[in-house]
């Protein structure tokens, strides 16, 4: 399909007898979403994008792009084109006199980390991971934990935006901020991000420490906790009925000044705050109203000690401070969030199918790179300007182009 000038290549996982044909294959990272695209493009500019995006609409094929591929949705699946971005990574520019930073969409934040830390910068936050592609994560409304800290796409300043037909759309916070809010959680269902403006802060070191006690002692200083620190989160554990917690502050101590303490560190933040997980899990996430959070936690604990003994997976309890972008899972409202896990090679339907009913009877909203049943209509009651976004994206993308069945299900497209 692609001419000449556009790369090509088989992606990831099974090997392709052919860039045109249908055994082409994808999949995820936890290997629950896999799909067979008719083409898979690596592009490495903005000027390849554009190749890929008008040979698509000539073959009237679907677009999706692929990141890390460590969403558990299936935001990816397409039978169509699958665009990857691995190529169009790093730094773009820097801003120096406003602290923003244009960053390439394919660029991983596990590599931006020590790009930023080389110009003196960082991130404000990060999550549990980074081993996500910048694009991805902003997509889907990825966060980290600390009452005061929004998501990653929340710090967006700007957004180089390519459109179904190739065209060229830039979004600048001081030109367009009603526009801009829209486009930074936006599942991909736009167009293809190709690059964003981050606002970064001066680099900084953090200390983390990390305990574990009873379930019911953590609960009971569960607000005092989030209100005093930075960052807090605590993972329940059930087969224990422990809490593992987790604290971490800034610091101007050198990483020494906890050396032969078992449960602290110290560094710069692009390396304590996100984790290494090399076993493979399958996730739920649900983002609550914050007073909502503790209730809705021991709902989930009394229900998996009645009916889910065999989980031994943990849940995660995070906190998370309001923004306005249109389908941010903070929209609005200062946030807890509840995730739930089960290792990727074990049954894991009928255990979020029981538990994702209490999260959603708390208010929850699911985050949208993990698993979830709802769709368009219970979405709408969530998010205040979720049909703005139904709107928006009809009019930036009329052919559906960057649609594939689950993005259908939830816009009603």
């Amino acid at each position: 399909m692609p001419d000449a000038t556009t790369p090509r290549r088989a992606c990831s996982g099974t090997p392709s007898r052919g860039l045109g044909s249908a055994s082409v294959s994808w999949s995820n990272w936890a290997g629950n979403v896999r799909c067979e695209p008719r083409v898979c493009i690596d592009a490495a500019s903005e000027a390849e994008v554009v190749a890929a995006l008008r040979e698509a609409e000539r073959a009237g094929l679907a677009v999706r792009v692929a990141g890390s591929g460590h969403s558990f949705s299936p935001l990816v699946a397409t039978d169509g084109l699958l665009l990857t971005l691995d190529g169009l990574a790093g730094i773009a520019r820097h801003e120096p006199e406003r602290g923003h930073v244009w960053v390439r969409a394919g660029t991983t934040l596990h590599a931006l980390g020590p790009a930023l830390h080389a110009l003196g910068l960082a991130l404000e936050n990060l999550g549990d991971v980074d081993v996500q592609a910048l694009g991805g994560a902003l997509a889907t409304g990825t966060h980290g934990t600390g009452r005061t800290l929004p998501s990653l796409s929340a710090r967006v300043s700007g957004l180089r935006l390519l459109l179904a037909d190739g065209s060229l759309r830039v979004l600048r916070e001081e030109d367009e901020p009603g526009l801009l809010a829209a486009a930074r959680v936006s599942l991909g269902a736009l167009g293809v991000v190709t690059a964003a403006r981050l606002d970064c802060v001066p680099a900084y070191r953090l200390h983390e420490r990390v305990e574990r006690m009873p379930i019911d002692a953590c609960l009971a200083s569960l607000e005092q906790r989030i209100m005093a620190n930075r960052h807090f989160e605590f993972f329940w554990y059930p087969g224990r009925d422990l809490a593992e917690t987790k604290t971490i502050q800034p610091t101007t101590l050198p990483p020494e000044a906890v050396a032969g303490r078992k449960y602290e560190r110290i560094g710069w933040s692009h390396l304590i705050l996100p984790s290494e997980r090399t076993l493979r899990f399958v996730e739920v996430e649900y983002a609550l109203p914050a007073a909502a959070g503790p209730d809705c936690f021991r709902a989930v604990r009394e229900r998996m000690q009645s009916r889910h003994t065999e989980v031994a997976w943990p849940v995660e309890y995070r906190c998370l401070r309001s923004d306005d972008a249109w389908l941010s899972t903070a929209h609005g409202r200062e946030t807890v969030t509840l995730s739930l896990h089960q290792g990727a090679e074990l049954p894991w339907q009928d255990f979020f199918a029981d538990l994702e009913p209490l999260l959603q009877a708390h208010g929850g909203r699911p985050h949208w790179g993990k698993r979830h049943s709802l769709g368009a209509e219970a979405l709408a009651q969530l998010y205040p300007r979720f049909a703005d976004f139904q709107r928006l994206r009809a009019d930036f993308d009329p052919c559906g182009r960057f649609l594939n069945e689950h993005l259908r299900g939830l816009f009603a497209a």
